[in-house]
């Protein structure tokens, strides 16, 4: 599904990710650790496409096709979907019709106000501005109303668990496993997924088949997401430099 060979990536300037590579096969789901500034945010970024995030060596292999240079839009209508990090407010721009318009080129049997209020979004956000004067997690909700509306094969969530209180990271979790087809048996699945996550609570909920360490730009360990995530929190990031798996 994604195939990522030697990607160095600037940004303004600055050396970010230095000869990263990465597969993830159709219907696996990876996780993604690393301390702020590692680069996990610029990978995402850069598979999407972001132009601020320049690639000057290697490159990334979409379903075995070069996307390495193709802009946004038709990253997107190749397949991929992006929750972001940290959601722009969009004025002017309803949530109800950006959905729909996500629809039209994803799920188009999708019904936005059945699908909506399951993640527990209410009518009357359906009429409000894209994430405008929305809390953290309703943000989370909307963002993951949009991706299952696009339909994407592969899945990019940058800290999908970040600003949701504990009464609503099972339903975000839950319905990440429905994105990613983590409610299926494992020959029955056929989406791809890359999560970023700091605390691994996400990881609870939406079972990962192997999870990477990013250190300096760079993939230093990967392994078990269990095993991994235990490792930090006893050892610290930087034992993953040494980590002989």
């Amino acid at each position: 599904m994604l195939d990522i060979q030697n990607l160095h990536v600037d940004v303004d300037g600055k050396s970010i990710l230095k000869g990263l590579d990465l597969s993830i096969n159709e219907g696996e789901t990876h996780a993604l650790f690393g301390q702020n500034g590692s680069g996990k945010t610029t990978l995402v970024l850069t598979i999407m496409g972001f132009p601020n995030y320049r690639v000057t060596e290697g490159r990334i292999l979409f379903k075995k096709k070069d996307i390495t240079h193709l802009p946004i839009n038709e990253r997107a209508r190749l397949g991929i979907g992006l929750s972001f990090q940290h959601p722009p407010a969009i004025h002017g721009v309803k949530l109800k019709d950006l959905t729909e318009i996500a629809a039209q080129h994803g799920n188009r049997a999708f019904k936005t106000e059945e699908v909506a209020e399951t993640i527990h979004i209410p009518p009357d956000f359906l009429t409000r501005d894209v994430n405008l004067g929305f809390s953290g997690g309703e943000v989370k909700r909307t963002e993951l109303l949009q991706l299952l509306a696009q339909n994407p094969d592969l899945v990019l969530l940058d800290e999908p668990d970040s600003g949701v209180d504990l009464e609503n990271i099972a339903l975000v979790g839950e319905t990440i496993n429905k994105l990613l087809d983590r409610d299926k048996r494992s020959r029955e699945r056929h989406k791809a997924g890359l999560i970023i996550t700091h605390a691994g609570g996400i990881l609870k909920i939406v079972q990962a088949d192997k999870a990477h360490v990013l250190v300096d730009g760079q993939i230093a360990c990967s392994g078990n997401p269990g095993e991994l995530l235990n490792d930090i929190c006893e050892l610290g990031y930087e034992e993953c430099v040494k980590c002989p798996r």
